[in-house]
């Protein structure tokens, strides 16, 4: 696939300074309310996010412009972690998935002053505070790993009576290049709250 100049200065920008600005990205703030063996529950205050549908990894390039200025205020919003990866099961007939990728808004983002979107696809969403509980793990992502990690959280949880809302997701706090040692990813489900 052939990307313009564009393109390319997008995909630049994030590999040039992602990395030496990542200790100093936001992450989404959080309380951890119980440890179990290897997942802990946490407690999320409510998040602005912006979201695209049905692009999976090919949302990134959509939501990475939005924050970068083209949106209606031309504003720059800092990038945050994590990145928010679903994927969505579909109903009979359709048989593909479709999947969506979010990028949670700084703490000082309210629905009225996150800048409003001039693609149609990106769509700026408050979710509500929330109990979520949540397994850490370090290598590369790959949809082997989502799903044994999948299992692990869920056996995990059900081992100690905690039940899920929703689908598990996938929450990512660095970028593609981060060595595998030293990438923190998590699969992350929302929970019913005790």
């Amino acid at each position: 696939m052939h990307r313009s100049s564009s393109e390319d200065r997008i995909a630049i920008h994030v590999y040039m300074h992602w990395p030496f600005q990542h200790s100093m990205v936001e992450h989404a703030k959080y309380d951890v309310v119980r440890r179990l063996d290897k997942a802990e529950i946490r407690q999320y205050p409510r998040l602005v996010i912006a979201k695209v549908e049905g692009l999976g990894d090919g949302g990134f390039d959509i939501l990475y412009r939005f924050i970068t200025g083209q949106n209606r205020q031309k504003s720059k919003v800092q990038m945050t972690a994590p990145v928010i990866s679903e994927k969505i099961k579909m109903t009979a007939p359709v048989l593909s998935d479709a999947s969506s990728l979010a990028f949670v808004m700084p703490e000082s983002y309210t629905l009225e002053t996150t800048p409003d979107p001039v693609d149609g696809r990106v769509k700026v969403l408050q979710l509500p505070e929330r109990f979520v509980a949540a397994l850490r793990f370090s290598g590369r992502w790959s949809e082997k790993a989502f799903e044994a990690r999948s299992r692990q959280l869920l056996e995990e949880l059900a081992r100690n009576g905690v039940r899920t809302k929703g689908a598990v997701f996938t929450m990512l706090y660095n970028p593609p290049f981060t060595p595998w040692f030293m990438r923190r990813n998590e699969v992350a489900v929302e929970i019913e709250p005790s």
